[in-house]
């Protein structure tokens, strides 16, 4: 069966025919993107001196109401492009010198990734696929990618499904985020590096949120009681206020005090597999230009 024409691929469960119209993630059968270029400012063994391959992809299961790359994830802002165009990117991407194909916001467009995965490597691809992604999607669709992904990087955002509820319009996220990176170990494993480079495992992002360090603690304890040192966590306090939002708490920065609170928590567990930022990372100028570079055919 076509999963796209009943579309199931997150836990929206829209079931919508995306070659007739659109679902939650406003996407329809074809490939849409933003961008594709090497980035230099995610984890250490992301992206490293060289670079990542990331390509960004248009829309979104979810609504973060304080979403970064909103112009993509809800905006739409991209243009469609084949199977075979993304292989070619991907393979592009390689020549520049990526270190790792790195694939964002990708759960709309898991059929035809999982394709252009395929024929990229028939034809040279031989470095890691990441798979970038909110968590938020069925495990079916994971197990779609079993094979094809080296190294899973997915948003632990929220442990309180109050939270998820009320800022990215997502029922039983907790669930769902626990079930998915499950899924994730079991396929790729521990993770394993080379060069300094990450070629095979999971690293889980989490981003704080103002006023929600305690939310913040139950993501760090229950990550390290499940996985203890077999994953890597990479705690962020890069949150960025883009806009005036509805809800208040949300138009403040990560104080400094409630960062170095939950890394001495952190610390205490045991864990030491984690990445932390340093300070002044809540910046615009760390949010991407999209362009549309990377994404047309050079002559």
């Amino acid at each position: 069966m076509n999963i796209l024409k009943k579309c199931n691929l997150c836990k929206r469960n829209c079931l919508v025919n995306r070659y007739q119209t659109v679902g939650f993630c406003n996407q329809t059968n074809k490939i849409r993107i933003a961008k594709a270029s090497l980035t230099y400012f995610e984890e250490p063994c992301i992206s490293n001196k060289k670079g990542s391959g990331t390509i960004f992809f248009s829309g979104c299961n979810l609504k973060c109401v304080y979403c970064q790359n909103k112009c993509i994830s809800q905006d739409n802002y991209g243009i469609n492009i084949t199977i075979k165009r993304l292989a070619q990117i991907m393979l592009e991407l390689q020549d520049k010198g990526a270190i790792n194909i790195n694939l964002v916001t990708p759960t709309p467009h898991v059929i035809g990734i999982s394709k252009a995965i395929k024929i990229a490597k028939k034809n040279g691809l031989s470095i890691p696929i990441i798979y970038n992604t909110s968590s938020y999607e069925n495990i079916n669709t994971i197990k779609i990618l079993k094979g094809l992904v080296d190294v899973y990087l997915p948003d632990f955002k929220y442990f309180d499904n109050k939270y998820a509820l009320k800022y990215s319009k997502a029922n039983n996220f907790l669930e769902t985020e626990k079930e998915v990176i499950m899924e994730m170990f079991n396929q790729v494993g521990p993770c394993k590096f080379k060069n300094g480079n990450i070629v095979k495992g999971v690293i889980v992002r989490h981003l704080m949120l103002p006023y929600l360090k305690e939310d913040t603690k139950k993501v760090l304890n229950y990550l390290y009681n499940t996985y203890h040192d077999s994953i890597y966590i990479s705690l962020m306090n890069q949150y960025t206020i883009i806009d005036n939002l509805p809800y208040q708490e949300l138009n403040h920065n990560i104080k400094k005090t409630d960062y170095n609170e939950v890394i001495e928590y952190a610390i205490n567990l045991g864990i030491k597999n984690c990445y932390c930022q340093l300070d002044n990372t809540n910046k615009k100028k760390y949010i991407p230009n999209f362009n549309l570079e990377g994404v047309k055919k050079t002559k």
